[in-house]
């Protein structure tokens, strides 16, 4: 029978971790890839039964890439500290790895609880990340820091899982602009190379606001869908606005030097 291994990255989730962890104890192997939290996520995962791997960020195609190379079965799952893989999707996992006609990688599906509700549009279902069951070799990731994508190596078609997983991404709007900093931040190295000015970054922001709200069907999710939508033109915008910071550079953030003036 083929053995599974599940990769769950983290940093400071140790309200999140053992949730998670519970969800996929029907793995023959979890792994728990740690970026030397400070909140003692570490620590818990290890007294849970997980092995935790320290990984210095780098990005998240390093992070990922460096989670595959420490799992040691045939298939991997992999898990964010904020998602539960369900009863259903674990016997569907199951199947599929006992199936000898198996595809090689399969995206999963996830639903999303925001703001008191299970999110059915604005882009966050079905919400498919990366492949998240893979055989091991079949795929690795790009090293972009954020919103990395993925390089299949497989000869064989992209598979898809029926059921799905549960996300909660965020547990209060503070978390939500927090992780918005973070990543803008991270996607401002992806774009500085781009001709960028303030009113593009005022229309990049403006279409990631409609794209989510009007053509992904956001306002049918009530304000969640409304907040999603703001949150995504915040992202954007300010993407958009640090890429540029990083362009101009030191003339930007600081006056040039004081010329001094000798008063008689």
């Amino acid at each position: 029978m083929p053995l599974i291994s599940v990769y769950i990255i983290a940093f400071n989730e140790a309200e999140k971790v053992r949730a998670a962890i519970d969800s996929v104890r029907w793995a023959d192997e979890i792994i728990v890839v740690d970026s030397w939290s400070t909140d003692g996520t570490a620590e818990l995962a290890t007294s849970l039964g997980a092995r935790v791997v320290q990984v210095k960020f780098q990005g998240f195609g390093d992070l990922r890439n460096r989670a595959i190379a420490a799992c040691t079965h045939e298939w991997i799952f992999s898990l964010d500290a904020d998602e539960r893989c369900t009863p259903e999707a674990a016997a569907e996992i199951r199947a599929l790895t006992q199936n000898p006609e198996a595809l090689d990688a399969y995206q999963t599906p996830r639903r999303n609880f925001f703001m008191g509700r299970w999110i059915k549009h604005s882009g966050w279902y079905p919400n498919y990340r990366q492949p998240q069951l893979f055989r091991k070799g079949a795929m690795h990731y790009d090293q972009k820091p954020v919103h990395e994508g993925y390089i299949l190596t497989s000869d064989k078609a992209l598979g898809h899982m029926q059921q799905a997983i549960w996300q909660f991404p965020f547990k209060n709007m503070a978390e939500v602009m927090h992780k918005a900093n973070r990543y803008s931040s991270l996607g401002a190295e992806k774009i500085k190379h781009k001709r960028i000015t303030m009113l593009s970054a005022l229309l990049h922001a403006k279409w990631a606001f409609w794209k989510h709200y009007l053509f992904k069907l956001g306002f049918l999710d009530g304000w969640a869908g409304f907040v999603i939508a703001v949150g995504n033109f915040e992202g954007t915008f300010y993407r958009y606005v640090k890429a540029l910071e990083l362009q101009k550079g030191e003339a930007w953030r600081s006056p040039a030097q004081p010329t001094m003036f000798r008063h008689d």
